[in-house]
């Protein structure tokens, strides 16, 4: 029987009662064989009893590596630029190399996920990230620098679309949305230890530091089931169900989820091509539109530029131990971003969404306030001190806003919504669109600081209202809801 002739055998059996009661589904004696055909990783599940929470740790690593690199530059611009002589605008390239690499990572990213799995992508991922890293700590000149910058961007835009589709595809559909927020909680963990590091060691040593999540990352992979979704899109139905009962538990029957799964690939065929002419039908334009506009105003708000260039930010609000406040906002954006953790499948995306992106915008505009007041002050002045308190208080204010919504909810909702038949073109659109504002927004902070810091978070207050009622008018609710039933729903 062809995989299409099963999958619409499949159809047909949500048409009538289930047959199969047994804690496996259509396995009996042969357990044994369809685990070997899995291969070892479920075997060592199996005998563990490791579940799905682990798999997700495992493959938060990669946003760990993320996180790292992003937080990398900020502890470490004036050492880099005295040790090698460069320019800011020099430094600057350096810092935006990382997106360019992943707006390449990014294009290839849905393709390899698609062909190779998401395990095979993690660890194809993991290999630049480590020779990059490498290349940063025995730079002598920007040469080498720009091109480690460039590997371990690379890196990370697989990882960056990759983790969020991996963690939502094996995820129960009560605990995605807090399995998925570990993805953002854990590059917040990366930058925070960029920044805790980065005050004590120096700027090679911290490089040769970022080589250790992609290098415990590798062998992890190989303790964890591949994704059943992509299983059973691949036609590997005998490990697709292995892999589901391996992530649902041995006593758990999952019968009616095999037949949901069986359903949602029964219109499809892994050799369907999607053209980007087919990308005009709504059910396929709009949820490409909410994700790509959701990944894309995260970015505009200008969230990396102000974690990047962090400590020269709390220079230019007085602050004399910039490291040290810098390293207390990655902790405040931990904590945050652990708290939507917990709330995402309580409270649900939507409104979390309208909490962060409110927030956010009543916070820049003080920050901008308190730039604009203090440049007509005096340095003497007691209002001067006070502004820059302010403005503090207010960038504090908006990454903990970010952190509760915007920061890790549009990756959530973008591996959610994608139909299965064009998860690999249009997650790569959406990954590629964020990668690029976010270069953007890396390339030109700096500049956009030195020209005017008023001005600068002017323009990201106006993005994140904007933001605001995107959110409203057009993001769905998907709490709750198996992928499946989301992404039928758009037709």
């Amino acid at each position: 029987m062809s995989f299409r002739e099963e999958n619409e055998e499949g159809r047909a059996d949500l048409r009538k009662p289930f047959l199969h009661t047994g804690s496996w589904y259509r396995m009996g004696s042969r357990q044994s064989s369809m685990i070997e055909k899995l291969g070892s990783s479920a075997q060592v599940i199996r005998d563990s009893s490791v579940s799905v929470l682990l798999c997700t740790l495992i493959v938060a690593l990669g946003p760990i590596q993320f996180g790292f690199t992003g937080g990398y530059s900020s502890p470490t611009q004036s050492a880099i630029i005295s040790d090698l002589g460069l320019s800011l605008s020099e430094f600057s390239v350096f810092g935006s190399l990382s997106n360019v690499g992943a707006m390449v990572g990014a294009i290839a990213s849905g393709q390899i996920a698609e062909y190779i799995g998401r395990k095979g992508s993690l660890m194809i991922a993991s290999i630049p990230n480590i020779i990059g890293w490498l290349a940063i700590s025995f730079a002598k000149d920007s040469s080498f620098l720009y091109m480690g910058r460039l590997l371990e961007g690379f890196g990370v835009g697989v990882i960056s679309y990759t983790v969020p589709v991996y963690i939502a595809e094996i995820a129960p559909q009560n605990m995605r949305g807090g399995l998925g927020s570990v993805n953002q909680l854990s590059v917040t963990i990366g930058i925070m230890l960029a920044y805790l590091l980065g005050m004590f060691l120096h700027w090679r040593v911290l490089a040769v530091l970022g080589i250790l999540p992609c290098t415990i990352l590798i062998p992890g992979l190989f303790f964890i089931p591949e994704s059943p979704r992509w299983l059973a899109k691949m036609g590997m139905t005998d490990e697709f169900e292995t892999s589901l009962q391996v992530l649902r538990g041995f006593d758990t029957d999952i019968s009616f989820e095999v037949n949901e799964i069986k359903r949602s690939v029964a219109s499809t065929s892994k050799r369907t091509t999607i053209r980007f002419s087919d990308l005009k039908q709504r059910r396929y334009w709009f949820p490409l539109m909410v994700g790509i506009g959701l990944l894309v105003l995260q970015q505009l708000s200008g969230v990396n530029g102000i974690l990047f260039y962090a400590s020269n930010i709390f220079k230019a609000a007085g602050i004399s131990s910039s490291n040290m406040a810098t390293f207390g906002l990655g902790v405040i954006q931990v904590f945050a971003t652990g708290i939507t953790t917990w709330l995402i499948d309580k409270a649900g995306r939507r409104l979390l969404l309208i909490i962060s992106s409110s927030g956010m915008t009543v916070s820049l505009l003080i920050v901008a306030v308190a730039f604009y007041v203090k440049g007509t002050l005096s340095e003497d002045s007691r209002f001067y001190s006070l502004m820059s308190i302010l403005s503090l208080v207010g960038l504090v204010a908006f990454v903990i806003s970010f952190s509760l919504g915007v920061g890790a909810i549009p990756w959530v909702i973008m591996s959610e919504i994608l139909p299965v038949n064009i998860k690999g073109l249009a997650g790569s659109i959406a990954t590629l669109a964020n990668w690029f504002t976010s270069w953007g927004i890396t390339m030109t902070a700096n500049l956009l600081l030195n020209w005017s810091s008023g001005g600068t978070f002017t323009i990201y207050t106006v993005v994140s209202a904007f933001t605001l009622v995107f959110v409203i008018l057009w993001v769905p609710e998907t709490k709750g809801r198996a992928l499946e039933e989301i992404q039928w729903s758009f037709r």
